[in-house]
C-alpha cells in the first residue's frame, strides 16, 4: 500500500539533544579501548566528537580510530552501544523542546512518520522506545539496520519500501538536505542542532525552534514528488 504523504526525521540533532548523551558514551568508549589495550591514542576533544554526530558508523570511526582493525572496529561498535543505552537510562539527556508534541499533532493528523538515520539500529529503537514515540512511527530507519552507505541511499530505499508519493525531510546537517534534494523532497533544515554556518543551505526552510515545523510544512498534493 503506497502512502500519500510522510515526513522523515533525522534523530540526532533534530528529535534528541544527543551532545549530553554521546560525548560522555564516547568519552567512556576510549576509556574501555586503552584499558583493553586496543587503542592507545588520546580521546578526541568535544568538538571532535559533536562533529561526527550524524555519520555512519564505519564514517564515525574512520574519522575517530584510524587504521584499527575489524575486530576492534567491533568492539568500539559494542561498547558506544552500551556506554550510549546505560546513560539513557540515567536520563542524561531529552528531546528538544515541542518534539513530543509536535509529533502527537502530526500523527493525529494522519500523516506518516519515519526515522532516517545514520545511527545504530538499536540506538534508535531504544530512544523510540525510551520517550514513547514508537507508536507514533510508522517505521524506524537507520544505516545500522540496512547497512547503507549514506543518507541519500537510507532516503531512496524508504521512500521506495513504503511507496511514499510525497515526502519531506527534516534534519539538521547537510547530508540530510541532501538527502532530501537528491530524492526530490522538500527539506526543512534544524537550526537548533549542531548545524554550522552555511551548512543547511539549500534546504527549502530553515527552523529555529522544532515548534516551528507544523506551520513550514508543504500541502499535501496529488502530485507524485519525483524521487527515483
Amino acid at each position: 500500500m503506497s502512502i500519500p504523504y510522510a515526513v522523515l526525521f533525522d534523530m540526532d540533532g533534530t528529535l534528541l539533544q544527543t551532545e549530553k548523551l554521546s560525548t560522555p558514551a564516547f568519552q567512556r568508549t576510549f576509556e574501555q579501548l586503552r584499558e583493553q589495550g586496543l587503542w592507545d591514542g588520546p580521546t578526541p576533544d568535544e568538538r571532535e566528537l559533536v562533529n561526527v554526530l550524524g555519520l555512519t558508523i564505519e564514517q564515525v570511526w574512520a574519522k575517530l580510530l584510524p587504521g584499527i582493525s575489524e575486530d576492534t572496529k567491533k568492539t568500539a561498535d559494542r561498547l558506544l552501544l552500551e556506554n550510549e543505552l546505560a546513560l539513557l537510562r540515567q536520563n542524561v539527556t531529552d528531546l528538544y523542546p515541542g518534539v513530543r508534541e509536535v509529533l502527537a499533532k502530526l500523527h493525529a493528523r494522519g500523516v506518516a512518520l519515519f526515522v532516517a538515520s545514520n545511527g545504530q539500529e538499536r540506538y534508535i529503537e531504544a530512544i523510540c522506545e525510551h520517550y514513547g514515540l514508537t507508536p507514533l512511527f510508522t517505521d524506524l530507519y537507520s544505516a545500522g539496520r540496512f547497512h547503507t552507505r549514506s543518507k541519500r541511499d537510507l532516503v531512496a530505499k524508504l521512500l521506495r519500501d513504503h511507496d511514499v508519493k510525497q515526502a519531506v525531510m527534516v534534519g539538521d546537517r547537510h547530508s540530510d538536505v541532501e538527502a532530501g534534494k537528491a530524492n526530490g523532497l522538500f527539506t526543512v533544515g534544524c537550526d537548533f542542532g549542531f548545524a554550522k554556518p552555511g551548512e543547511l543551505d539549500g534546504a527549502d526552510v530553515i527552523i529555529t525552534e522544532f515548534s516551528q515545523l507544523p506551520d513550514h510544512l508543504p500541502a499535501p498534493t496529488t502530485v507524485n514528488s519525483n524521487h527515483p
